[in-house]
């Protein structure tokens, strides 16, 4: 199947062929969220959901909401879900190439990523799919299926859940690093809309009272912790500093996950130091589709290049005070006590 066929990849357009408009669906939910709690944001107002404690902006809560009542998953299902800035960009590119590997070997002239950003290989469901009144047929794509979500746990798609054998890929990186790199993304949409930028002092104190989009920050990475400690089998947890320092072990580890594993003969090869490198970020980058391209959102199109700013480990201490990382240190030590992870 060729890339101009694939829905993942397809373009906006040819995406919103295979989409009825569900206007009314929308604005149930929308009624029904009104009354919620809201508060300052980064960038936009957040809303706090009254039952699952979570927050985010009107239109990704509202999507959420759509894809929770009409997402079906699939057994052979693969979803990719962390926080904003996490590095959602590198494990999506790393999954893609990984479960694809056979129908684009990473030296293809006609690879995916030398035309749209991983974003668009690998789709969000509440920021993309179940969005602009849309509700997508999803039907004929192809198995397996290859989603994303920011979503905490508790406001996953209940098929996703409760379907046993559909997969989740959780990515978590420091808290301090996830704050400054949200911060650096926020402002350039902020300097977009006309609003003065948000200072980081004011971000880092956001950041620590859970208001930062799809936090609380502490809660959404427990909330995966605890359900790949539960089902190991169906929730794959990884870190960011740990996937910078061994790339190659994780997209093995990713790889046997998701059924797909590597053979002898591949390994000889070197087709995982082939993926590790076309996806590192040096390479990803470089290319024609990340300087020149765009994909569409909700406010409009995004430079593919605003997702690679430096992918580096520990750029919060060129940032942050020392006062303000020593709270969020104190916040990760006292939430995570007991629970195993050190992040």
């Amino acid at each position: 199947m060729s890339s101009s066929q694939a829905f993942p990849w397809q373009t906006k357009q040819e995406a919103d062929a295979e989409a009825e408009t569900n206007p009314e669906l929308y604005q149930h939910f929308a009624d029904l969220f009104s009354s919620f709690p809201t508060s300052e944001g980064m960038l936009d107002q957040l809303y706090r959901h009254d039952d699952q404690g979570w927050h985010a902006p009107k239109v990704n809560m509202v999507g959420a909401m759509v894809a929770d009542s009409c997402f079906a998953a699939r057994p052979s299902d693969i979803i990719v879900a962390s926080l904003p800035k996490s590095g959602t960009t590198w494990i999506k590119a790393l999954l893609f190439a990984t479960v694809h590997r056979d129908e684009y070997p990473v030296d293809a002239d006609d690879h995916p990523f030398h035309s749209v950003s991983p974003h668009e290989c690998i789709s969000f469901l509440e920021f993309r799919l179940y969005s602009g009144n849309r509700v997508p047929n999803l039907d004929k794509v192809p198995d397996p299926r290859l989603f994303a979500t920011h979503v905490p746990f508790v406001a996953l798609p209940r098929s996703i859940v409760t379907t046993t054998s559909c997969k989740i890929v959780y990515v978590c990186r420091d808290p301090k690093d996830t704050l400054i790199s949200t911060w650096y993304f926020l402002n350039r949409f902020r300097a977009r809309a006309g609003m003065d930028p948000l200072t980081v002092e004011r971000a880092a104190e956001l950041f620590c009272d859970g208001l930062s989009p799809f936090g609380p920050y502490w809660d959404h990475v427990l909330g995966y912790w605890r359900a790949h400690l539960a089902h190991p089998e169906k929730v794959l947890f990884f870190r960011y500093e740990e996937m910078q320092r061994d790339p190659a072990a994780h997209v093995r580890r990713l790889a046997e996950f998701v059924g797909l594993p590597f053979g002898a003969g591949e390994e000889e090869d070197g087709v995982v130091a082939a993926i590790v490198r076309m996806c590192s970020f040096e390479h990803m980058s470089r290319l024609k589709a990340t300087k020149h391209g765009s994909m569409m959102t909700k406010d409009g199109p995004i430079a593919n290049s605003l997702f690679y700013r430096r992918g580096v480990v520990g750029d919060w201490v060129n940032r942050l005070s020392p006062e303000a990382a020593r709270r969020i240190d104190a916040i990760t030590q006292a939430r995570f006590m007991g629970s195993g992870l050190n992040v």
